[in-house]
């Protein structure tokens, strides 16, 4: 049953619906199909507007589909889409009525631009808190799509598919047995893979002129926010543009160091952000990057929609994202072996030996975890010391099952085509080379500056980083970053706010100055 909370909830967010939105089962003898019925109904008694029945031939494992007006939507769930894919249903029944937050015009363009016939199919855990953001991009390209197919496949009723299409992370996007996308992807993401995969319908690349800014911030995340909401405040026209809300928020579970506030969580804290920019006059363009910045008097930004804008001050507050090892077979063995979420994954290598790659907090407390359900896990750290907290380290240290090497250098993944098989290293105090038998190798090397689309145009440092001065001014006239992506010490969400906002006053207070 639903909780008493979630159904007050549904109510509130079902009341929204102007149209008729049908959850069609298919009749099933599975053990788990009572269970599964209870739910949709439960669902359906939140609002009127929302259907249940049964219809179709029989199946082996609980599935539905989702109808409104009695027209399929193209989306499908195999399994029982309850544990975080339970809002993945919730927002295909908004979005089957064209309701909820949907993408603009240009977005929607692109989408239906892309070649049908799309059918596609992503396999899922549960307990995976990457997977529903791929399941409700994708439904939500379905709903929007004439010709678009995709079902959501929850992999616990479905392991000889598993088995035989060899996925070994989830999410796992799959055009029949071709694997298209693996692990954590945006909407922007998976538009461009698709256009790439099916191509596109002929016709002149979309180009819209959004105008003349203020100023114009990269990146949705606390700085990026923060930058916004105070230029905003002074009156200045703002246009935040982000490939997704939060940035790695989104992916940051409990937080307690957030001053004045004791606990909360990425997610809850990235839909803060949102209602925050919604208060203000800003012009939130989501699911966009830019493709090219031409500085000037007036800065031009070209997106990877073909859309341009210009603007007079821009704040860069792109972050960062994983480090890669940049290593022969990581890209290649991506999902089907090598790994960067060892929560998410880690259940597809229960009694399996693994790797993890990097010796800091990150790698450490993966490497604790995997253990408790693996067979073995060897840590690989490149320098001669483990960079973990003491406790950490420690506590690795005890466990019967885990391997720490130290100096260790990765040179390549290696995999039979269709699986990891094994590691090598070299020892670097001794440079002789050592090859590990394993079935995944899972990478926790830190995080690498989002700035490589302004390297040619502001100083950065060694590492990427973004070379910034007191008031948060690059190298550049006009332009201004802030957050994880600049030289500043101490990657902290609170820093982060506080450099966003930092980075505005400067902005503001040029433009005072400007003649």
């Amino acid at each position: 049953m639903i909780d008493s909370s979630i159904v007050k909830q549904l109510k509130d967010v079902f009341g929204r619906l102007e149209t008729t939105v049908e959850l069609v089962y298919r009749p099933s003898t599975h053990p788990k199909q009572e269970e599964f019925v209870a739910m949709l109904k439960a669902v359906s008694h939140t609002s009127l507007h929302v259907e249940v029945r049964e219809e179709g031939e029989p199946s082996e494992v609980p599935r539905l589909l989702v109808a409104n007006r009695g027209q399929l939507t193209g989306v499908a769930f195999t399994g029982i889409p309850g544990g975080h894919e339970f809002t993945s249903l919730v927002l295909t029944i908004l979005h089957a009525d064209g309701k909820g937050k949907l993408p603009d015009a240009a977005l929607v363009e692109r989408i239906r631009r892309l070649r049908g016939p799309v059918r596609l199919r992503t396999f899922v855990s549960l307990a995976c808190e990457n997977c529903p953001g791929v399941v409700q991009a994708l439904n939500l390209m379905a709903t929007l799509h004439d010709d678009f197919e995709h079902e959501m496949v929850d992999g616990e009723f479905a392991p000889e598919e598993v088995e035989a299409l060899k996925i070994q992370g989830v999410p796992s996007v799959m055009r029949g047995g071709k694997l298209v996308s693996s692990g954590k992807s945006t909407l922007s993401d998976l538009l461009t893979k698709l256009e790439a995969e099916f191509g596109v319908e002929e016709g002149v690349r979309l180009a819209f002129d959004l105008g003349e800014y203020d100023v114009a911030v990269i990146g949705g995340g606390p700085a990026g926010a923060a930058s916004a909401v105070y230029t905003a405040r002074k009156g200045l026209k703002t246009a935040v543009i982000s490939d997704r809300l939060g940035g790695q928020l989104q992916d940051t579970k409990g937080i307690e160091n957030l001053i004045s506030v004791t606990y909360t969580e990425g997610p809850k804290l990235t839909a803060d952000l949102g209602q925050h920019l919604d208060h203000h006059e800003i012009d939130v363009l989501e699911h966009r990057r830019v493709a090219r910045v031409e500085p000037g008097g007036q800065v031009t930004l070209e997106l990877d929609t073909g859309e341009t804008l210009r603007t007079r001050s821009l704040i860069v507050a792109t972050g960062a994202r994983w480090r890669e090892l940049g290593v022969e077979g990581e890209k290649e063995y991506l999902g089907r072996g090598v790994a960067f979420c060892p929560h998410c994954d880690g259940p597809y290598y229960k009694g399996k030996d693994i790797a993890v790659v990097g010796g800091g907090n990150s790698g450490v407390e993966a490497a604790i975890d995997l253990a408790g359900i693996v067979k073995s896990v060897t840590l690989l750290e490149f320098m001669p010391e483990l960079k973990a907290d003491a406790v950490l380290v420690q506590k690795l240290e005890s466990l019967p099952n885990a391997r720490i090497v130290k100096n260790a250098r990765t040179l390549r993944v290696i995999g039979d085509g269709e699986k990891v098989t094994s590691l090598e290293y070299e020892d670097r105090a001794t440079g002789e080379s050592h090859e590990l038998g394993l079935a995944g190798v899972f990478v926790q090397i830190g995080l690498v500056p989002n700035s490589r689309f302004l390297s040619d145009i502001v100083e950065t440092n060694q590492r990427g980083e973004i070379l910034i001065d007191d008031k948060c001014r690059t190298s550049q006239p006009g332009i201004y970053a802030a957050g994880d992506v600049t030289n500043v010490p101490y990657k902290q969400i609170v820093v982060a706010i506080g450099e966003g906002a930092k980075a505005a006053l400067a902005a503001f207070e040029d433009r005072m100055v400007a003649p």
